[in-house]
């Protein structure tokens, strides 16, 4: 069944437009084999934890990719015959995300709009994901309550977003970012949408949030989520003997956890919506 959109109004005022620069970086960056391997190790992880849910159908399901870019993640679940919607804040991404749909010969809806405020019904989606993405949105506890509001019970949620538990950082073009104090951050938030682009890659709206995997579970499990951090998500069939030892310690031992995610540069989780939840 197709989304019902007739009810969604006007998107709010938003700045679409975006910087050449930034624009051709994505573009090609959305094309690296290594882009594409990482999308597809998501989408497969996903499935198999869906999977693994009581009753959860693994086929036709909807899903709502926010913050979609050039719209790659979007045609990998088109590809294998889900329902995608793609959505975000840049239009000429979205341009290109519906030029590379038409080429490929998938039907994936690609909106303009802003994850604040998203236009797909309440428990709607089976799959919502938010790549990259919480840390550029100045309101982001109203953007995970939409996609929580958006994404059916027993239905999956994925983010990956800043980690300031980790010095290594992409968003600024400055060392050990993620631990400089909230003033000093304000400053060359200030700096990147004036008189220095280049400090945060020329992107329309720069990093302002910076999160752990815990503070994020912890949100998310306060609302009805079981959560599983990249640790847990390891697939260590084909890893050596020491390989799977090293992540079972991990995942066993609180220190050694929080050091892998002092040592990793993103923070991401997985998470299954155990209950029906209201817009906050």
């Amino acid at each position: 069944m197709p989304i019902d959109l007739s009810h969604v109004p006007p998107n709010a005022v938003w700045d679409h437009s975006s910087d050449k620069s930034f624009v051709d970086y994505y573009e090609q960056h959305s094309l690296n084999p290594e882009t594409i391997q990482r999308f597809t190790s998501i989408r497969d992880k996903a499935l198999n934890l869906l999977a693994s849910q009581p009753g959860k159908p693994a086929s036709n399901l909807h899903v709502a990719d926010i913050g979609c870019g050039t719209g790659t993640q979007s045609q990998l679940w088109a590809q294998i015959g889900h329902r995608a919607h793609g959505l975000d804040v840049n239009g000429p991404l979205i341009e290109i995300a519906r030029r590379r749909a038409i080429d490929a010969g998938l039907a994936i809806s690609f909106d303009i709009g802003s994850a604040t405020e998203l236009p797909y019904p309440d428990a709607s989606m089976d799959v919502v994901l938010l790549p990259e993405l919480l840390e550029h949105v100045a309101e982001w506890q109203r953007c995970l309550d939409e996609a929580i509001r958006i994404l059916k019970p027993g239905g999956l949620l994925y983010l990956s977003t800043t980690n300031w538990l980790c010095p290594i950082q992409q968003e600024f073009n400055l060392p050990a970012y993620s631990w400089y104090p909230r003033f000093l951050k304000r400053r060359y938030e200030r700096l990147a949408i004036t008189t220095r682009p280049d400090l945060a890659n020329y992107c329309r709206y720069p990093a302002v949030n910076w999160f752990s995997y815990y503070a994020l579970a912890g949100y998310l499990e306060s609302r009805g989520f079981q959560c599983w951090d990249r640790f847990f998500m390891i697939d260590t069939k084909n890893k050596s003997g020491l390989a799977k030892a090293a992540t079972q310690l991990i995942c066993a031992l609180p220190p050694l956890r929080f050091l892998g995610h002092v040592c990793s540069p993103g923070s991401f989780l997985f998470a299954i919506k155990r209950t029906l939840q209201t817009r906050h």
